[in-house]
């Protein structure tokens, strides 16, 4: 099992108040240089941008570098919603045999078993059957990341 991960589950309590911060909806373009002042519209509530059921929402802090090249990131906030149920090709939290794990997770038609997806050659994928305790925790659905230190 992958012991690369630790996640530090933060509380669910998000204020009621909205979190406004200034937003340009202009679409920011990673080429020529334009000023952006000229484009900011307003403001965007974080609360609502971010959460979409508050009770089964959660926000936890990733260690470990098992998707690391799926741009998911040691030390990247992530928004977990423990209501959605897992599609293929989700980022999931999910527990397997005692331990939690963030991975990609697909479904194995054809073998009827799961399979959590690293996305690092460092890691090998986990293969979920029957015999395995699992339960996906919930979904992710947005990424924070820390770019400046």
């Amino acid at each position: 099992m992958d012991n690369d991960l630790k996640l530090d589950i933060f509380s669910s309590e998000f204020s009621t108040e909205e979190l406004n911060v200034s937003f340009i909806d202009a679409g920011i373009k990673a080429g020529f240089p334009s000023p952006a002042q000229d484009y900011l519209t307003g403001t965007i509530d974080l609360n609502k941008e971010l959460i979409r059921h508050r009770e089964t929402t959660f926000l936890a802090r990733v260690s470990g570098n098992s998707l690391h090249d799926a741009g998911i990131c040691d030390g990247d906030i992530i928004v977990i919603d423990k209501s959605l149920e897992a599609k293929n090709g989700d980022f999931v939290v999910a527990f397997v045999d005692g331990e939690f794990t963030l991975k990609e997770f697909r479904y194995d038609e054809k073998y009827k078993c799961a399979w959590l997806i690293p996305h690092n050659k460092d890691y090998e994928p986990i293969k979920v059957t029957e015999e395995n305790q699992f339960l996906i925790w919930g979904v992710l659905t947005y990424t924070i990341k820390h770019l400046r230190k």
